[in-house]
């Protein structure tokens, strides 16, 4: 049996409709697979090693659930002590608050060894460690609040919070609390005795290893962590090299400005050609997995979690249905709300996840328009216009022209009342009058031929 023409084109949506939630699942299982199994269990290690944690990232979410991870497999195999190896630029103020509490609460000894610098909320970390150790040419300070893009804050709430939560820390181990607060806030001026030198209005606070031992700031000038765990007397310990998993430096690749940034591009734009140009396949698993990649490093990053990840496949199945389930653009302006609620939920800022959307969508746009271009003839708007051609080849008998009978004579095989039968040239036709009445056995003449209509009329 065949199917008619608009039968087989909703058998056909459908059977496409299942194609990209099958995409989707296919997606969305491996990668929360690496989720749920990415961060890798802790090393058996013998009580009282001394573990070495990098700390050389941003400061953010996805640091602070790794030194977490760290300091508790520390803490269950009562390490001798934790090193914390420094060197970043500083981050989010609220991940380096938790940070810092995690630390000053572990379980087992601390030391932060400082190897690059301490800036911001770095130094911010390093100061609730039990010890300092700084490598020569390194430093510390620098942890005036700005913005993303380097400008300083000055809001004034801002800025007393975290004045006190560094002269806080600072005063954790006896250091003086005001040098601490000259690293954060340019207007007061800070007297540092112990090198000669007095901190101006408008400047701040950041100090080398060498004027960091002098003010009190670092306990040890070394040159390795070898050399900080021999000033602990742990030289006979085992060390433990405690680094991300495979799933955390995914993570922290994924959620680089950049990265992040091309994972949108390229995922708008395979999900935009699945739907605009069908058929292919490849161009929606890639843009799928593209955004997967990208709520995954958002994911392990501690910024999304699995609410920006349901948000964001309702959105995929509105637009899916908008597709075969035309609601005049209500489904598909709420499935675009919904991808939109979805990505800057799971991002470490709603302000730049918004501008890299908005970058991402232009880009993608030009890449959609030049494919949907090339590909014009396999676009879906192709759906609704019938394309079945009534051929030869494909079975269809052609009406044939009747303008050969028009002035042709011949004789009538029955009566015609109008309509009647009539032969030509050995070939019987259905003909017709204009009203008169024709016995059987005359002769009439073809005046017209119109489609299937032979209008004759009686010879006298």
């Amino acid at each position: 049996m065949t199917l008619s023409h608009p039968n087989r084109q909703k058998i056909d949506g459908w059977t496409r409709a299942a194609r990209l939630a099958l995409l989707l699942l296919l997606s969305v299982i491996p990668i929360i697979g690496i989720a749920v199994g990415g961060v890798r269990a802790a090393e058996e290690t013998t009580a009282g090693a001394v573990y070495v944690v990098p700390v050389q990232q941003t400061v953010q979410s996805g640091l602070a659930s790794f030194l977490d991870r760290a300091l508790t497999d520390a803490e269950k195999a009562k390490a001798s002590l934790v090193v914390l190896d420094i060197d970043t630029p500083g981050g989010r103020l609220d991940s380096a608050e938790a940070i810092g509490k995690r630390i000053r609460e572990a379980g087992v000894p601390t030391v932060a060894f400082i190897s690059g610098k301490a800036a911001s909320a770095g130094a911010y970390l390093s100061l609730n460690a039990g010890d300092i150790a700084m490598a020569p040419g390194t430093t510390i300070g620098a942890a005036m609040i700005v913005d993303s893009n380097g400008n300083p804050v000055d809001h004034p709430k801002l800025v007393s919070f975290w004045r006190e939560e560094m002269a806080s820390a600072a005063e954790l181990n006896g250091r003086d609390p005001n040098i601490a607060i000259g690293m954060v806030d340019p207007n007061p001026v800070v007297e540092m005795k112990a090198i000669g030198e007095t901190k101006e209005k408008g400047h701040i606070i950041s100090l080398s290893a060498e004027k960091a031992l002098k003010v009190g700031y670092a306990d040890k000038i070394a040159k390795t962590t070898k050399e900080v765990i021999a000033w602990k007397g742990l030289s006979d310990r085992a060390v433990i090299e405690f680094n991300p998993s495979f799933a955390e430096r995914v993570s922290e690749f994924v959620t680089s400005p950049g990265i992040a940034t091309l994972l949108l591009i390229i995922g708008i734009a395979g999900i935009a050609i699945e739907f605009l140009v069908p058929g292919f396949g490849v161009p929606g698993i890639i843009g799928l997995v593209s955004f997967a990649l990208y709520f995954f490093g958002q994911s392990i990053a501690g910024f999304a979690g699995i609410e920006a990840l349901v948000v964001f496949l309702i959105g995929i199945g509105l637009l899916i249905l908008e597709v075969f389930m035309p609601s005049f653009g209500i489904l598909g302006i709420l499935g675009i709300v919904a991808l939109i609620f979805g990505i800057t939920m799971g991002a470490y800022d709603t302000g730049n996840a918004l501008q890299s959307l908005g970058i991402a969508a232009l880009v993608a746009a030009v890449i959609v328009g030049i494919v949907v271009y090339i590909f014009r003839k396999r676009g879906i708007w192709n759906r609704f216009i019938l394309s079945e051609q009534l051929t030869t080849d494909k079975g269809f008998v052609p009406q044939q022209s009747r303008d050969k009978w028009i002035g042709q004579e011949g004789m009538t095989t029955s009566m015609l009342r109008p309509s009647g039968m009539a032969e030509f040239g050995g070939e019987r036709l259905d003909v017709i009058t204009s009203g008169e009445f024709v016995e059987k056995g005359k002769r009439v003449r073809v005046l017209s031929a119109d489609g299937t209509r032979i209008l004759v009329k009686e010879i006298e």
